[in-house]
């Protein structure tokens, strides 16, 4: 393997080692001035290089790559419903942004950046959608390589089973694994299905969200932190207010902050290798209490529990380890006079939880 590969894959694991409040600022932390900016950009993102460069916390620019598919130059077969003379208008514009990303490539380098490229993921086929990105970004071993997922609609977006695909290929290719781009919806999504998306919930996460603060975000299923956080863009940067605004760019620009300085970042550059698995936790199997109130209610409740783990019935559940927790519970009951209830219950936990008993029943 090669040592840079290494070194990313070190640096992530670190991160994670690492007290939460030491690992990432939740809130703003694009306000510490030791913490690394990163640009992103696409083709039609205007930027005046001399006024971006002279902000000394930029640390990299990642640009946008591939897209989909690729045009076809000649124009021959299905073209998804395109006439051949869009095909020809999309395959200018393709060589144009291609030529475009070189020049935006040779000019970041040359000035000490770190590289990255991004696909945009669509739907069809992943092992030519990767392809594609590669020919067309041609990463080197010390630039990033990033699959962009912007959600789990099949129909308008890479399917997540394609999506591990598509990584896999990448690693089958260039020996590294590419870092996923996606948002907090989709994150969560992945983390919560993280025993059928092995691969995708294990790739470092470049973590969208337009919010101020992230308390609570993480951790999220194998991640317990982010090795990028887009926090601002055009949705919420405006000419009267905006989190981080870049010299020499519209307020349309994409900004990203790193949980750490620009030589940390440097290091963990360009990432590569996959994040630690979390262990899986046997789900125990599914209690049925029947809960006597006074003789005035009669209630049942549904748990399916886990030590350590997630479990779903008619509400989420989330235990903590240990040999005893406690976890709300919603009680469905036959109300009688007027009462209602609601009320907490505690679970002692072994292999299996063996006892539930209601707390704090209230008369409305």
């Amino acid at each position: 393997m090669n040592p840079k590969h290494l070194s990313g894959l070190a640096a992530l694991i670190l991160l994670a080692a690492l007290p939460f409040s030491a690992r990432a600022v939740d809130v703003e932390p694009w306000r510490k001035p030791e913490n690394a900016i990163v640009i992103d950009a696409y083709e039609l993102n205007e930027i005046d290089w001399s006024e971006m460069l002279s902000d000394k916390r930029i640390a990299g620019f990642i640009s946008k790559a591939s897209d989909g598919l690729p045009e076809s130059y000649s124009c021959k077969g299905e073209h998804s419903g395109d006439t051949v003379a869009h095909c020809k208008t999309m395959w200018r514009k393709y060589a144009v942004s291609r030529e475009l990303y070189e020049t935006r490539r040779l000019l970041a380098r040359s000035k000490g950046l770190l590289w990255g490229a991004y696909h945009l993921a669509r739907p069809g086929n992943p092992v030519d959608q990767a392809n594609h990105f590669l020919d067309y970004a041609n990463p080197q071993d010390d630039e990033m390589m990033v699959l962009d997922i912007e959600g789990i609609d099949p129909d308008t977006y890479m399917s997540l089973a394609d999506a591990q695909v598509f990584a896999g290929h990448i690693k089958t290719r260039t020996g590294r694994y590419p870092v996923l781009y996606t948002n907090h919806s989709t994150a969560r999504y992945i983390a919560a299905h993280r025993d059928e998306y092995r691969i995708l919930s294990r790739l470092p996460l470049w973590y969208a969200r337009y919010k101020p603060g992230i308390e609570g975000a993480f951790p999220m299923g194998n991640w317990d932190n982010y090795a990028l956080w887009q926090f601002s863009a055009g949705v919420n940067c405006s000419k009267r207010r905006c989190p981080y605004r870049v010299k020499g760019a519209l307020n349309d620009i994409d900004v990203n902050v790193a949980p750490m300085s620009k030589a940390a970042l440097g290091k963990a550059w360009a990432f590569g290798g996959l994040v630690p698995e979390k262990p899986f936790e046997p789900v125990d199997e599914m209690l049925t209490a029947s809960i006597p109130a006074g003789g005035a209610l009669k209630a049942t409740v549904e748990a399916a529990a886990s030590i350590g783990a997630e479990a779903q019935t008619t509400g989420a559940v989330t235990l903590a380890s240990g040999t005893t927790t406690s976890f709300p519970v919603s009680v469905t009951a036959e109300v009688r006079a007027g009462l209602a209830a609601k009320g907490a219950a505690t679970a002692a936990l072994g292999q299996r939880v063996v006892d539930v008993t209601p707390l704090n029943y209230q008369d409305f």
